[in-house]
């Protein structure tokens, strides 16, 4: 069962600088970008294309939204290794890799370019202001300087889908699942664009409800269990949205939460499957399925500048009882009812 709300998403473009080209950087892959279905077969009136992707570190939820952008172009007839050649890096979660591969990328000239996440859709829109590029998984466009206020794209070229979650749902959901709490915890990543708008937005509105924000900083992977366990005695429940740092070392926050009984409220499913005890959020893959549409039309000849941002405005509640029991609370079965309980789906998926 799914929560409607409307978001505010847009898209844009932002100052382009010098094009390099250099040499593979990161971690390269051309062949598991995408679980494509084994027996799509290319269009034959479409030409041969080349789209080259790239994302500031592989996680669960990155992923199947680029495995959504593949799946949905190879349904419209563009298959990777028959029509379509697909280029993908990662940046491994450094942003220096990801201007690296930006500057690449530009330099070898695709017929478009996807940008997965806000560090590496701000290197992409920085290396080049003639190649199509399509960014996603953006949470604030405009705090990130690829559109202005207006929600205009300042440069021609670029594209996309963006996912600026509304803090209000997210609160309310924090105190459905811990009513008691007065101090939310937040663990983030300074250095990411989105975590920092999403902390802002957590400090603006936690005051009218008598709550207390308390943050603390993980600017690696490595720091995530040392800043989560930093919140014993001090924060009543754990909100985080997708800071790419966090996401990537989500065991180790789910870990140290259990720990010290501290639940923890994420803005994504498969933060849920890895070990949250709830998250109110949009579909990662359908997330993808949707960039996906925008990538076919710039593909099938579409000029960038003609096609319109998008709103991805369904959200959906994912929860585990059972990790909520390791996190020391326990769920209502209101909330159970208007979630999408993802043990019954585990223990259906292993029958």
């Amino acid at each position: 069962m799914t929560i409607t709300s409307t978001l505010r998403l847009s898209l844009c473009s932002v100052a382009i600088g010098a094009i390099s080209t250099l040499g593979l950087i990161g971690c390269s892959d051309t062949t598991n970008t995408a679980a494509t279905d084994e027996n799509a077969t290319a269009d034959s009136d479409k030409p041969a294309k080349t789209l080259a992707i790239t994302q500031i570190v592989e996680h669960p939820s990155l992923d199947d939204m680029r495995r959504g952008i593949i799946d949905e172009l190879s349904d419209n007839g563009y298959v990777e290794g028959q029509n379509l050649t697909v280029n993908f890096q990662s940046a491994q979660g450094n942003t220096a890799t990801a201007g690296q591969i930006a500057k690449q990328f530009a330099g070898d000239n695709p017929d478009a370019i996807v940008a997965i996440s806000t560090p590496s859709a701000q290197s992409v829109v920085a290396s080049t202001n003639t190649v199509p590029v399509i960014y996603t998984a953006i949470s604030d466009p405009v705090a990130a300087k690829l559109i202005n206020d207006d929600n205009v794209p300042i440069q021609d070229n670029v594209t996309g889908l963006s996912s600026q979650l509304p803090i209000e749902p997210q609160l309310d959901n924090i105190q459905k699942i811990a009513p008691d709490a007065t101090t939310i915890g937040y663990v983030y990543s300074p250095g990411e664009v989105n975590s920092v708008v999403v902390l802002n937005q957590l400090k603006a509105a936690a005051p009218a409800r008598g709550l207390e924000i308390l943050d603390v900083t993980a600017n690696r992977p490595t720091d995530v269990a040392m800043a989560t366990r930093s919140l014993s005695g001090r924060a009543d429940v754990i909100y985080t949205s997708l800071d790419n740092n966090v996401v990537s070392a989500f065991e180790a926050m789910a870990g140290a939460a259990n720990e010290l009984d501290i639940p923890v409220i994420a803005s994504d499913e498969f933060s849920v499957r890895r070990g949250a005890t709830a998250a109110l959020g949009v579909n990662d893959y359908d997330f993808g399925r949707t960039t996906g549409k925008m990538v076919y039309r710039v593909l099938s000849g579409e000029a960038v500048n003609t096609i319109s941002p998008e709103v991805m405005n369904t959200l959906t509640l994912y929860a585990s009882p059972t990790h909520a029991a390791e996190q020391g609370v326990s769920l209502s079965n209101e909330l159970l009812e208007n979630a999408i309980n993802v043990d019954n789906e585990a223990q259906a998926a292993n029958e």
